[in-house]
């Protein structure tokens, strides 16, 4: 009978329950019909000991990070910095309103973050310049996905927590995708620029005034290379990494920039401490629900099955990127990997798939599932920062979401893409 956890917590989904009651409510009905009231008290008391971790220590401090540099004025020196070297182009602010996000993602790892602080500049500045609402907001939901590739990444760290991983091997293997994921949706940018005649944002910047504004953008360009330098040089761990990116940005904010002023403290601690409990309380509630998982033998059960479809691990992988690409429709990235991960992880790596490959094609296919209809988060972000509605916004997303779809298959398929920097630095075989 607890077979039936996944379809009941599904329905819940769909009738609107918030996904952090539904991953508890599901399995908690399913254990009193079947008679189990004591496994109910060890589903319940898994949610602290899911969150009681300290690599997910984390989580909070690299949210705290990019909350400090966003109200730090970092974001727009970022914006400033990627509108001198792109905003020349046809389609400059599209192209601007990517770089930004790839260049963001290396200071917060979020895609919500990414959404709220680009969105709320780049999509008035994009309807100034003639574009419209609904395409402002899409290529920021899509450039946004970018944010949990791209190291630091918060998604990285709860697949390396679950499944027992490197975090900086995770690290060193999203960074050439989410360069492939930006310079995919570029492509996308340039072919309509080209058809649909986009604007130009600014007139080329002289080489002097690119050299101002690579001054001005150059701290907070240095915290992904203190993160993954410092990571790498065994000097923390990624950890205290998110804990350095803290005191980084607090040091720019104050010394360095003199954005930032103690009044506006209480502020930034609030709202970073209101994202990383809903994250933690989700990662608790996906890490009760994995219980149930165990008790019901659906991973054995579902591992039968995936290896009685074939025995080839291409033909696998191609299924499962489906099965990923779905569940990313309605639900979000941290509980998918932590429900997910124990279960398809160790079929895929008896099938002599390297258990950092397939942590990146996992967590690469669930991140564009938040930018994916109907349960999209970036998407409700983007509509809420831009105004549009998530239907329009969903329609004028889908260019940039098949592009984001064959670089996926792109990963799986050439792993190199992937395991390059890794092995090259050591952190895999």
């Amino acid at each position: 009978m607890l077979i039936w956890f996944l379809p009941v917590f599904l329905t819940f989904l769909m009738i609107g329950l918030p996904v952090f009651f539904g991953l508890l409510a599901a399995p908690g009905i399913l254990l009193y019909l079947n008679g189990q009231e004591r496994d109910i008290t060890l589903l319940y008391r898994n949610v602290y000991n899911g969150m009681d971790s300290f690599p997910l220590m984390a989580i909070p401090f690299f949210m705290l990070a990019g909350e400090l540099m966003n109200k730090g004025g970092i974001t727009m020196r970022l914006v400033e910095f990627a509108q001198a070297l792109m905003g020349h182009f046809r389609g400059g602010l599209a192209h601007v309103n990517i770089l930004s996000s790839m260049l963001f993602a290396g200071l917060s790892g979020s895609a919500v973050a990414d959404t709220s602080a680009l969105g709320s500049m780049l999509i008035p500045a994009m309807e100034k310049q003639g574009y419209s609402r609904k395409f402002s907001a899409a290529i920021t939901a899509a450039s946004s996905v970018i944010g949990p590739i791209i190291p630091p990444s918060g998604i990285m760290i709860i697949y390396a927590y679950v499944m027992g991983e490197s975090v900086a091997a995770l690290f060193l293997a999203g960074i050439v995708p989410g360069i492939l994921v930006g310079v995919g949706l570029m492509l996308v940018v340039k072919v309509m620029a080209d058809k649909y005649d986009f604007p130009v944002a600014s007139r080329k910047y002289t080489w002097p005034e690119r050299r101002k504004a690579s001054l001005k953008a150059f701290f907070p360009l240095l915290t992904p290379v203190i993160i993954l330098g410092g990571i790498l040089a065994g000097v923390f761990t990624p950890t205290e990494a998110a804990a350095v990116a803290v005191a980084y940005a607090l040091f720019i904010g104050f010394f360095v920039l003199r954005t930032l002023t103690l009044g506006e403290i209480p502020g930034i601690l609030s709202r970073a401490g209101l994202i990383s409990s809903v994250v933690l309380l989700l990662v608790g509630a996906a890490m009760a629900f994995k219980t149930v998982v165990s008790l019901s033998h659906a991973p054995e059960q579902l591992a039968t099955f995936i290896l009685s479809l074939s025995d080839n691990p291409l033909v696998l992988l191609f299924l499962i990127n489906l099965l990923l690409f779905v569940v990313g429709m309605f639900l979000d990235a941290g509980p998918a990997i932590i429900i997910l991960g124990p279960i398809l992880g160790p079929i895929f790596i008896d099938l002599g798939v390297d258990p950092i490959h397939f942590a990146i094609i996992m967590s690469v296919n669930l991140t564009v599932g938040l930018a994916t209809p109907p349960m999209g988060l970036v998407l409700f972000v983007a509509s809420a920062v831009s105004g549009e509605r998530v239907e329009a916004i969903a329609r004028a997303i889908l260019p940039f979401l098949a592009v984001e779809v064959l670089v996926i298959f792109l990963i799986t398929y050439v792993p190199a893409i992937s395991m390059t920097i890794p092995r090259l630095t050591g952190f895999a075989n």
